[in-house]
């Protein structure tokens, strides 16, 4: 299964973004791929960078709607798989980091919400989003089961194992990463090692370019369930990643063969708090 990863900026004119990611889309299908996935916030600047941004609030949107209907016609005609992200107003009102999952023929198979949100200088996440409350879904695609991690959910353990418990092959990470946000290869380390633990392959999409208060950095990479990488994107650049992945490995790795033989589920709950 071909895999592309669109590592692409964003500017304000969320048209010409959304412009831009069905563009990848039709580049990425006519490289082969059967399956996409985007960075964070796709067709919009990355507003939690400030606080009190008063325009946030009109750019959520219903999922489905305009954008998520876009991406799934085009999904539709192009018989891919498409892992999108996009900032989602929901029936009551309440506002969520979420990713829409279609596959090859269109069809939503679920919305995963970002769980886990922060707030720390230049990610103020608590002002704009509600905590998911829809878990750590793994959805039955065309090509595979596909879990997804958007962007803060990958520092929890218990998230990326969880994804793992499910059956995900693949885990999908949509990241708004800054350069030089946290000290260097640890990004990268982090999601080895879930790979590795898990015994799936990860994805890590990236957002890239320079904004008001942040430079996103790019480097987009994938990591085999052995915790190998075994695509990296451009730096500081926009990028169409590509790269094969075979998801029968996942059966034989050491995740599955041994870790999760051994594993002894009954003691957990008690040891977390």
């Amino acid at each position: 299964m071909r895999l592309a990863l669109a590592q692409q900026s964003a500017t304000a004119d969320r048209t010409a973004n959304l412009r831009r990611a069905i563009d990848a889309m039709e580049r990425a299908k006519d490289s082969g791929a059967e399956l996409i996935a985007f960075p964070e916030l796709v067709i919009d600047s990355f507003f939690p960078q400030h606080q009190h941004d008063a325009t946030a609030e009109g750019r959520a949107e219903p999922i489905p709607g305009p954008t998520a209907d876009a991406i799934a016609a085009k999904a539709a005609e192009l018989s891919l798989v498409t892992v999108f992200n996009m900032y989602e107003r929901d029936e009551s009102g309440r506002r969520f980091d979420s990713s829409p999952l279609f596959d090859a023929d269109g069809t939503l198979l679920g919305v995963t919400r970002m769980v886990h949100i922060t707030d720390y200088a230049c990610f103020h996440e608590r002002e704009y989003y509600h905590p998911g409350d829809r878990g750590a879904p793994v959805y039955e695609t065309r090509v595979g089961r596909i879990g997804v991690a958007i962007c803060y959910d990958r520092h929890y353990p218990e998230y990326m194992r969880a994804l793992g418990v499910a059956g995900a092959e693949l885990v999908v990470i949509p990241q708004a990463g800054a350069l030089d946000e946290w000290p260097e290869g640890l990004f990268e380390a982090e999601v080895r090692t879930a790979a590795f633990q898990n015994g799936y392959y990860a994805a890590l999409c990236n957002r890239v370019g320079k904004e008001e208060r942040l430079t996103f950095a790019g480097e987009s990479f994938v990591v085999d369930p052995r915790g190998g990488v075994v695509a990296r994107g451009k730096r500081l650049a926009d990028d169409l990643v590509l790269t094969d992945l075979d998801l029968s490995t996942c059966a034989a790795s050491p995740a599955r063969t041994l870790f999760w033989r051994d594993r002894r589920p009954e003691l957990y709950a008690g040891w977390l708090r």
